[in-house]
């Protein structure tokens, strides 16, 4: 999805009917893909743009991708995987996981994949959603965009990079035809995805190039293989791999304490990422460069033991003066530095507050998400409804993002809440259901002052966690299991509904959201 709404495309074939579409079928719309054939409800379609589900973990291919999440706590609860290989699952692992999840629970069947959504359309008048896409045209009483935050690649605006000669990718496309084998190679970017590139490949170049605009925070990365006693527990004794997820959760969410609540608590971890890079970076000039401006958590907290290591290779330079232009073969440093390349890596991260696919979904009263966030900025209603978008959910929508723990939990605690959603409707015969603005406000009002304790806002760092108006509009602000909470059951009574005996709108006010 990366083209504007527009008119019906022509074609052929008739357009199909589907109870609920999903659109997207990473870790999210799979896994509801899997409960709806759960519960028996077998009218539903998965549009996947991709040639298999999968989402971030099939399209980031690049060398040296792997989780930043312990790998017993980075998987479905209802499909406990007791064969990692590692404490910290590798993209290739993770991709087999999820496949194997798809064929085990049977949902395969329900996808069109290779099919790119171009529009979504509210049709007020019929109380369905139209959809066109590269296989054709649909419609859905309801429809659930499991999109996710990391799909759309983020180009750099920079002079010239348009007319650079040698092999130019970004890391979420990388190219493996391009043999980097004794090249000079250029990254842009020092985030999640940079610093596992960049040691992967600085063996094999000539040189390397690390564009740094901001240094992050590193902490150790307490990755080891499994033993084999370890592999026979956790496959024949099922309580040792629940026990080990168990734990693995409650120390990661202790760090919300810091995060989002008393950031002067961050400081232990401060303590542990400055030892560990005076110790990694014995070169006090690169130690500067690379030592951050900013309250540890503020940014996304990066785990790693071998980027340090790696830029402080002879062959390996950290440029912090700018990039003024990019030339033919070569890149310009705002210092008026030239340094001639083959080869260029755009790790610059996603379009996440500001993404594309927003201009392809057309609400009640025509506009696009992305105007109506252009407007009071990417606000949502527990990250799973947007008012103006009737009969519309949302699976890793507004504020559900996590900088500590297993986006997974968050995943299916909004699983619950659709599925509860989606029966409620059937249950009540609803016509129509659109989260209520004066809720949605409430409950973003709520948000924005738990933010401002947090060290997203008070940590002296710009992040792509906060949208044009300033908020944080993408993490949640407090313990993972007070949002478990909070969408255990639909709750009805914060959106305004029509049945389809009565179709005249009505605001149903009784009791409080909860």
């Amino acid at each position: 999805m990366s083209r504007k709404v527009t008119d019906k495309a022509v074609d052929a074939r008739p357009t199909r009917h589907h109870k609920t579409i999903i659109i997207g079928s990473g870790f999210a719309g799979l896994g509801l893909a899997i409960r709806l054939s759960q519960q028996g409800r077998d009218d539903y379609l998965v549009l996947e743009r991709g040639s298999d589900v999968g989402g971030t973990w099939r399209d980031n291919t690049y060398p040296g991708a792997a989780c930043d999440v312990p790998s017993h706590l980075y998987s479905y609860s209802f499909a406990l995987n007791p064969n990692w290989s590692r404490s910290f699952s590798r993209q290739g692992e993770i991709q087999q996981y999820i496949q194997a999840v798809a064929e085990k629970y049977q949902v395969r069947d329900k996808h069109l994949f290779d099919c790119d959504v171009t529009s979504a359309r509210w049709n007020d008048t019929a109380a369905h959603w139209e959809i066109e896409s590269s296989k054709g045209s649909f419609t859905a009483d309801t429809v659930v965009s499991a999109i996710g935050a990391l799909c759309e690649p983020a180009l750099p605006d920079i002079k010239g990079i348009n007319d650079f000669q040698g092999e130019i990718f970004h890391s979420a496309r990388w190219n493996h035809d391009a043999d980097l084998t004794g090249k000079r190679v250029a990254i842009i970017g020092t985030g999640a995805s940079a610093i596992q590139i960049v040691p992967a490949i600085a063996d094999k170049v000539a040189s390397l190039d690390v564009y740094q605009r901001t240094a992050p925070w590193l902490l150790p990365r307490l990755d080891r293989p499994y033993t084999a006693p370890e592999k026979l527990a956790f496959k024949y004794l099922p309580g040792v791999q629940r026990l080990s997820r168990a734990a693995i959760y409650a120390a990661r969410e202790t760090q919300v304490v810091g995060l989002a609540k008393f950031p002067a608590l961050m400081q232990a971890f401060e303590l542990i990422a400055r030892a560990k890079l005076r110790y990694e970076v014995p070169d006090p000039e690169l130690r500067a460069k690379v030592t951050p401006n900013f309250r540890i958590g503020c940014k996304r907290m990066l785990i790693s033991n071998n980027y340090y290591p790696a830029l402080g290779r002879d062959h390996v330079d950290v440029i912090t003066d700018g990039i003024a232009e990019v030339r033919a073969n070569s890149i310009v440093a705002k210092d008026g530095t030239e340094r001639e390349i083959d080869a260029l890596v755009v790790a610059t991260g996603f379009h996440v507050t500001d993404s594309p696919t927003y201009n392809t979904i057309a609400g009640r009263d025509g506009r696009t998400l992305s105007e109506v966030f252009d407007e009071i900025g990417q606000q949502g209603y527990k990250g799973s409804a947007v008012a103006n978008f009737p009969n519309m959910f949302f699976l890793l929508g507004p504020n559900v993002g996590l900088g500590h723990t297993s986006m997974v939990f968050m995943i299916e605690s909004q699983i619950n809440y659709i599925a509860d959603a989606l029966a409620t409707i059937d249950r009540q015969n609803l016509r129509t259901v659109e989260v209520r603005r004066d809720v949605q406000d409430d409950f973003n009002k709520d948000l924005q002052q738990k933010l401002s304790k947090s060290v997203w806002i008070n940590g002296g760092c710009a992040s792509w966690y906060l949208d044009k108006h300033g908020n944080n509009t993408t993490l949640w602000p407090d313990f993972t299991f007070e949002f478990r909470r909070l969408t255990k059951t639909f709750d009805v009574a914060a959106y305004a509904t029509t049945s389809v005996s009565d179709p005249s709108r009505t605001e149903l006010k009784v009791g409080a959201p909860q």
